[in-house]
């Protein structure tokens, strides 16, 4: 019996820990910094939760600002990846194990290095 490691994961999961790890202190704006932010839906049927700010009027979900923005994986897909990248695992490896083209996987281990190290000069 072959297991795959995704379906391991629940991605609505992988969205609570983003959301706890991103905002500890609460949700905020990523354009003015506001703390008047108000809920907005799901987008597209994911556990990805959409907001509204009061002050600006923009709106943001989960992952506006961060690697994660703006691919098609689901984020599961990408939090696994970064988990076998502490691992020190390939991205041969990684690309087998996920089921995915390896230079899919190079770009995904490329933007979570960059954004990695993004964060650890702010």
């Amino acid at each position: 019996m072959k297991v795959n490691i995704q379906d391991l994961l629940d991605e609505a999961q992988c969205y609570d820990t983003v959301r706890e790890l991103r905002w500890p202190e609460g949700r905020f704006c990523p354009f003015c910094e506001s703390r008047r932010v108000i809920r907005r839906g799901f987008a597209n049927r994911s556990p990805c939760q959409r907001y509204e700010c009061k002050e600006c009027q923009k709106r943001f979900d989960d992952l506006t600002g961060t690697v994660f923005e703006g691919h098609h994986q689901p984020l599961k897909v990408w939090i696994i990846c970064l988990y076998f990248m502490g691992l020190n695992i390939s991205n041969r490896q990684i690309a087998q194990e996920l089921d995915l083209n390896e230079g899919d996987v190079q770009n995904m281990t490329s933007c979570l290095r960059e954004g990695i190290v993004k964060k650890s000069l702010k």
